[in-house]
């Protein structure tokens, strides 16, 4: 066939193919298995299994600190994670404290809190207080949790890592009001007895770089000796696996597929696992074009070859 006419024409056509047709295919491949809801089988890996174990671990009542420390750009990766988290976290009845490094993770936070709550309108009064449903109470499943009680976010605070050095002798020191009301932190029932980093029963890092999760385990798993456990970008997550077989990480999550695997293990199949059959299919007609394109190349170069002689 590559010796005859209508081989060399093939060759040759596809050498020629309009490239708006190759973004319409990896186009099609990355939106068609979303729309259809298709899920593959994934693998779940010893250092996701951990990070699930260690939050299973933790009893009903236990209180958790979550640092944000990525921006919009590293989203598609790290806020399936986050998602899910708070929803592994709330049916557990564990409470949380957010804060970030990063100025724009606080909000990050409050977006994945946003997504996953069922209930956005009207209020109820409680003992002269009026909270407001999507603000003040969230409703995820067949659990409601209060702003204040439940959870609280403490917002940005700049410095790094000195950051988490100040809290490991004294919360408040780096931390005197909530983001949310800007009241005074020791206002909130889920403050109480948390005076220092060592008083967190885990601390859970969603890290995009630096400052992130190497921060956290100089300072707060090696000086002051806080279980840690992490949710990468797939470009940071190799830069901290030797953290992970030290044990200084009490697991790992690295990319869209550590969050695939972390929504398998809760039985909360969301988004990072319907995006896992789009990047699968992306990556198949990549390799296909690849293949396709090199075989042709080859093909009528050497029949130029042939016609030179």
């Amino acid at each position: 066939m590559s010796n005859g006419p209508f081989g060399q024409k093939l060759f040759q056509a596809l050498l020629r193919i309009d490239r708006r047709i190759i973004f319409l295919v990896i186009f099609l491949a990355l939106s068609i298995p979303i729309f259809l809801g298709l899920r593959i089988d994934i693998t779940v890996t010893q250092e996701v299994r951990l990070f699930y174990n260690s939050v299973e671990a933790l009893s009903s009542g236990s209180r958790v600190l979550l640092s944000f420390d990525y921006d919009p750009g590293s989203e598609p990766e790290l806020q399936p994670m986050a998602e899910t988290g708070f929803r592994h976290l709330i049916k557990n009845h564990i409470k949380f404290i957010i804060m970030g490094l990063w100025p724009q993770g606080p909000m990050q936070a409050n977006k994945a809190l946003t997504r996953i709550n069922e209930v956005d309108e009207g209020f109820l009064v409680d003992n002269g207080d009026t909270l407001y449903f999507g603000r003040d109470l969230l409703v995820v499943g067949p659990d409601t949790i209060r702003y204040g009680i439940d959870f609280i976010n403490l917002g940005f605070q700049a410095g790094n890592e000195l950051v988490i050095q100040r809290m490991g002798s004294s919360i408040r020191a780096a931390f005197a009001n909530d983001a949310r009301y800007g009241r005074p932190i020791d206002q909130f029932p889920i403050m109480n007895g948390l005076n220092k980093l060592s008083d967190f029963d885990l601390v859970i890092n969603w890290s995009a770089g630096y400052p992130g999760t190497v921060e956290w385990v100089q300072f707060a798993v090696d000086r002051f000796h806080v279980p840690c456990g992490a949710g990468n970008t797939a470009v940071q997550a190799p830069q901290v696996y030797p953290y992970l077989d030290t044990g200084q990480l009490s697991g790992l999550m690295g990319g869209m597929k550590g969050g695939a695997e972390y929504e398998q293990l809760t039985g909360m199949r969301a988004k990072a696992t319907m995006s896992m059959v789009s990047q699968t299919a992306a990556h198949i007609f990549v390799v296909l074009f690849i293949v396709i394109g090199n075989l042709a190349y080859f093909m009528t170069r050497g029949r130029k070859k042939e016609g030179r002689a």
